[in-house]
């Protein structure tokens, strides 16, 4: 079998947007003014999250360390739809407040390696029977309760905590995970997917694709009750081979959730 691009799933449009607060600006308002804007962005944020229904979310995270003070994540079940949301936030008054630090777009995803690799077994890749096997695996898998929390992703209120980070996969002499074997591929990634399995309940993952979108080929968001739990999940699975020997992973942003009157507590609103 050959270096097969594996066939995906996509669900929700995400955007990452981490943001410093312009502090010294905020100081100079009166306290009047401040409590105007902040009750601006909670209406905001709060319309936003509340707007989007079934079709997606909103929330906001208080960043610890990482060169941010907030995070902002957004699922959408459109580009246009993310667009709208990032448009408003900048209009508001309150977006004149904030200094853009780090942003990424990307779509929820699932990578269908193993049928990619089973049916590449059965048939010559790309042939019309290869395409309609493939789309027959894709339908039913679209339709299982596992794959539609993946692509439409709600982690638990409870989960309070974040950790973001994007990451690519390294294609540098034998090290090039793009001419691999789709059963190669295979392999490895059930291997990984196994460690990050041992920890469902205590971390919710959400692996969206950026491919064409973004600089960086994935976006990992995590969440959990326990940030130490960040660390453990991390740790063990760059040991796998498909971290260990393929990864390549960008910045890390970790915080916790911003609850209703955050906002005041954050900005000072007096």
């Amino acid at each position: 079998m050959s270096a097969l691009p594996p066939a995906t799933l996509e669900g929700w449009y995400s955007l990452h947007q981490a943001f410093d607060i312009d502090f010294s600006s905020l100081r100079l308002l009166a306290q009047v003014e401040r409590r105007e804007i902040i009750s601006e962005a909670e209406g905001l944020l709060a319309a936003l999250n509340g707007e989007a229904g079934e079709a997606g979310w909103s929330a906001v995270y208080r960043i610890v360390g990482g060169g941010a003070d907030v995070m902002m994540v957004h699922f959408r079940e459109s580009l246009d739809a993310l667009s709208d949301v990032e448009l408003r936030i900048k209009r508001s008054s309150f977006g004149g407040l904030l200094k853009p630090v780090y942003d990424y777009l990307s779509v929820t995803e699932a990578g269908l390696y193993h049928a990619t690799a089973e049916v590449a077994r059965e048939h010559q890749p790309n042939s019309p029977g290869f395409q309609a096997a493939i789309a027959e695996h894709a339908a039913a898998d679209a339709a299982g309760p596992h794959i539609r929390t993946r692509l439409y992703p709600r982690p638990p209120e409870e989960m309070r905590y974040l950790s973001f980070y994007p990451m690519s996969k390294r294609r540098t002499g034998q090290d090039n995970w793009y001419v691999l074997d789709v059963a190669e591929r295979n392999r490895l990634m059930r291997e990984h997917g196994m460690t990050g399995r041992r920890y469902a309940g205590r971390v919710f993952q959400v692996i969206s694709g950026s491919v064409g979108l973004d600089d960086w080929e994935w976006g990992v968001t995590l969440f959990s009750r326990d940030p130490l739990e960040f660390k453990k999940i991390v740790t063990e699975m760059r040991y796998d081979e498909a971290s260990s020997r393929y990864g390549e992973f960008g910045r890390f942003f970790t915080g916790v959730r911003l609850e209703a009157g955050g906002w005041s507590d954050l900005m000072g609103g007096g």
